[in-house]
């Protein structure tokens, strides 16, 4: 909960802090650059505050791509005119927001919240070879969404028309596939353990409480099968009593999928602590 209420007390700051320095960097521009930029900033930011009161995967998702958007808007603000002191209050504001909603209690906060019942719902980092990617991919949707407005409102009608498809098609390709990875999860269960990850999966791996043999954080050199993308940081190891079938997602050389009969497999939950204090 203390992450939440981060979030929120930190958004409401953003809004603030959007209000003084847009509105300095504003000051003097024509019309319809101020009405476009007013309302597209109030409609970005009542978007993050809906995210924040009804907290699930898909506004986990949303709330990520709109501060890293709140970040390049108080980028953009603070290059076009803002003074100083309210350029760079409005993006330390958006900055530390967006470390916040991009950390692990946050976002085990997000994905607990649409758990059913008993479930215990955790986070897994996302594999280290989509890092580069997500962060290209995110800045061209920044600077496509924040230029195709300005673009129109300042009568650049051709460029400002291709901005804004650019935007729409990214936004419409980017969403579902970021929500993917906050939809990566390892679920604990009173009848065991599931590991729901369509990245890496090609099928939802079960396991029963009675065949667990144990969860720890994996030590170095481990032979468990590795199931973590590979990502980065401290991973934990389930071990089975007895041999369990996992499909891998389908690849270039296996279109299909590829089993894998294991006894022991590694995942990399983003809080792997709660994770070993859950099983315990």
């Amino acid at each position: 909960m203390t992450a939440s209420w981060g979030a929120r007390i930190l958004w409401l700051a953003v809004g603030l802090g959007g209000v003084w320095s847009v509105g300095d960097a504003v000051d003097g521009r024509t019309a319809a650059v101020r009405t476009t930029i007013s309302i597209g900033g109030w409609v970005v930011w009542g978007v993050g505050v809906v995210a924040l009161v009804v907290p699930s995967t898909l506004t986990l998702t949303l709330m990520r791509m709109i501060s890293a958007l709140a970040c390049g808007a108080a980028a953009f603000s603070w290059a076009a005119g803002a003074p100083a002191a309210s350029g760079a209050s409005f993006l330390a504001c958006t900055l530390i927001c967006a470390l916040l909603v991009g950390g692990a209690d946050f976002g085990h906060h997000c994905v607990q919240a649409s758990a059913y019942g008993d479930e215990q719902r955790f986070l897994l980092r996302p594999p280290a070879a989509f890092l580069p990617p997500i962060v290209i991919a995110g800045l061209v949707w920044v600077a496509a969404v924040l230029a195709a407005p300005l673009l129109l409102a300042t009568a650049h009608w051709i460029i400002g028309a291709a901005a804004t498809i650019a935007a729409a098609m990214l936004t419409w390709l980017l969403l579902p596939r970021f929500n993917v990875l906050s939809r990566r999860w390892l679920v604990l269960v009173p009848a065991g353990i599931v590991v729901h990850d369509r990245v890496v999966l090609a099928e939802t791996l079960m396991v029963l409480k009675s065949e667990v043999a144990g969860i720890d954080l994996a030590l170095a050199g481990t032979e468990a099968a590795d199931f973590t993308g590979p990502a980065a940081g401290h991973a934990v190891e389930i071990d089975l009593r007895s041999m369990t079938t996992a499909i891998l997602a389908p690849s270039k050389k296996a279109p299909r999928g590829t089993a894998l009969h294991v006894q022991s497999f590694i995942v990399a939950p983003s809080r792997p602590g709660a994770v070993l204090r859950g099983t315990r």
